[in-house]
């Protein structure tokens, strides 16, 4: 399993590759010893595993929650994940890195508690899984614009977009910054614990 740092701080992107013969493939989407030398501990206790099923063009975020980690990877189809900086304090606040994850290279996706996630489809049917530290609040998510023009993502052209209206309406980091919404910078000690 090969890993990449990206450039929001303690966010990484795991590679790794397929082992296939003429009854399929199999792949391991996680690997501790991998996982622990390029993020410096192992993966959180899983708390809860969330699968989604999205059409072409379905866009998830941006998502983020105070004192949750994740991992996510893609089962099937394809999607391009960004990974969004909202930790005030950090070194790289505001700042964001994509990564393709795909049912071909099998790539996954670290982010440390409080970095923002935002996933848009790239093909129909595309299946991906996401693993949580902490289980779901909807009372403790927040939410960013994923169109906000200050963050200027490249979410590719000629989608026709499919975002819900509570996203929609999300603040822009500015906005969020401003209102004193956004998760304060942990050191990455404390991420530890997810």
């Amino acid at each position: 399993m090969l890993s990449r740092g990206l450039r929001v701080d303690g966010a990484v992107e795991f590679t790794t590759e397929a082992v296939g013969d003429r009854r399929g493939l199999s792949v391991s989407t996680y690997q501790e010893e991998a996982f622990t030398a390029a993020v410096g501990h192992p993966l959180f206790p899983v708390a809860q595993s969330t699968t989604t099923r999205s059409r072409k063009g379905v866009v998830r975020g941006i998502h983020y929650q105070r004192h949750t980690a994740k991992y996510a990877y893609c089962l099937r189809g394809k999607s391009l994940d960004f990974v969004v900086d909202t930790r005030v304090g950090s070194p790289t606040f505001g700042r964001w890195d994509s990564v393709m994850l795909d049912d071909r290279h099998f790539r996954a996706l670290y982010l440390p508690a409080g970095v923002g996630h935002l996933s848009v489809t790239l093909a129909g049917e595309t299946t991906l899984t996401l693993l949580s530290s902490t289980p779901y609040d909807d009372d403790r998510a927040d939410a960013l614009c994923p169109v906000d023009a200050g963050l200027d993502l490249p979410i590719p052209r000629g989608l026709t977009l499919a975002i819900t209206d509570r996203d929609q309406a999300a603040p822009t980091l500015a906005q969020a910054l401003a209102a004193d919404l956004l998760p304060e910078y942990a050191s990455r000690v404390d991420l530890k614990l997810g």
